[in-house]
């Protein structure tokens, strides 16, 4: 380090040593051909479009509060997660409704928790029916696109509503996403058995993304078609994925980021386990799951079936680098540039360049040293 406002460190998306000009908040990067001692790297803020809850706090339970939120930010913002998607899933419309209810308003009462809100996520409840591909959405709830219902729902959220999960396999669905897309909100197919004509429909009326691509499908699936090949096919989607290394082995990540190349992206689809102690735990929504110290989570009792994702967007970033799966700069890009940008289509560009961003060290792990917000120092180890 030149000055205590100086950082030198090595930008983690080029390998460029640069200079990072800390003032009052990080402000810009200049090149530099001076090495520090500690070997510190500084990249962009990361970016998790699914966000189920994390560190004990359920974003789908309905006792979700505004301090809640709050303490969940914090905690994202300790592991260089800047912006996030609260993520809700299928369930009654009055819930949902009232979980969109309380994001908004925590998010229209705190300034800071609502620039790292970058919008909501809903996954369902207009998703498939079937087994398998339904995953642990409760059944009684899902339903056919409704847009009338829909608008309900973002009436609810302020217009928070960025982005919808939803399998196109409904009569209704190219309809619904055209509508969607024209209110600038990004369609994402998933939790699906979609036929490739329904596939094809729904690219056409607008759909750009896959959720977590590879998951959320039954065991066994025809050799072609199928879901998992049209969607890799469909240039036009944007697939993520979750590397957690429970979720998808190595070998079909490296196939979906070679097919994807730049529009791959991760999610850490993070549970409220995310965070805290290995362990069993009871569920709200009724039964118990085991948290294993290596991040496994799983129903207990049930063979080993997983229960969710319990790791970091970051630990997900960590593991593509020590497993050889992508480089540091290919996995922070897909944690950070790509998903931003995702989220960013209907606005206008940032022109405020690094001013969130993640200063760190990686040797057997990567371990955050600062994090800036909107320029402000908002994390420090």
């Amino acid at each position: 380090m030149k000055e205590a406002s100086f950082i030198e460190a090595i930008d983690c998306l080029n390998g460029r040593h640069v200079t990072v000009n800390a003032i009052n908040g990080i402000s810009a990067l200049s090149k530099s051909s001076s090495v520090s001692d500690q070997v510190l790297f500084v990249g962009p803020g990361l970016v998790d479009l699914q966000v189920n809850g994390v560190n004990g706090i359920d974003f789908n339970d309905t006792s979700l509060t505004a301090d809640d939120l709050w303490n969940a930010a914090k905690y994202l913002l300790s592991q260089g997660v800047t912006t996030f998607f609260p993520t809700i899933i299928t369930n009654s419309d009055e819930n949902i409704c009232q979980l969109l209810a309380t994001i908004n308003e925590a998010c229209r009462h705190h300034d800071l928790l609502g620039q790292c809100i970058g919008g909501i996520h809903l996954e369902g409840p207009f998703i498939s029916k079937e087994e398998g591909a339904r995953g642990a959405h409760d059944k009684k709830y899902v339903k056919a696109p409704d847009w009338e219902l829909f608008m309900r729902f973002q009436k609810a959220a302020g217009n928070r509503i960025k982005m919808i999960t939803l399998s196109p396999e409904w009569d209704n669905s190219a309809a619904f996403i055209s509508s969607a897309v024209k209110s600038r909100v990004l369609v994402s197919i998933g939790h699906s058995l979609a036929s490739p004509e329904q596939i094809q429909k729904a690219v056409d009326a607008g759909a750009t993304m896959s959720t977590h691509i590879g998951n959320a499908v039954p065991l066994m699936l025809p050799r072609h078609p199928n879901i998992i090949w049209e969607q890799l096919a469909q240039d036009r989607l944007c697939p993520s994925i979750i590397a957690d290394g429970f979720h998808l082995p190595d070998s079909f990540m490296k196939v979906v980021m070679k097919a994807k190349g730049k529009n791959c992206f991760l999610v850490s689809d993070a549970t409220l386990f995310t965070g805290m102690k290995p362990g069993v735990y009871n569920t709200h929504i009724g039964g118990q799951v085991k948290l294993e110290p290596n991040g496994r989570l799983s129903m207990e009792g049930g063979n080993g079936l997983l229960a969710g994702a319990a790791m970091t967007l970051l630990q997900n970033v960590g593991y593509l680098v020590t497993h050889q799966v992508a480089s540091l700069s290919q996995a922070w890009k897909m944690a950070s540039v790509i998903p931003d940008s995702l989220m960013n289509i209907y606005r206008e560009p940032n022109k405020i360049a690094w001013e969130d961003a993640v200063i760190f060290t990686f040797e057997e792990k990567i371990a955050i040293q600062k994090v800036y917000k909107c320029g402000a120092l908002a994390f420090e180890t």
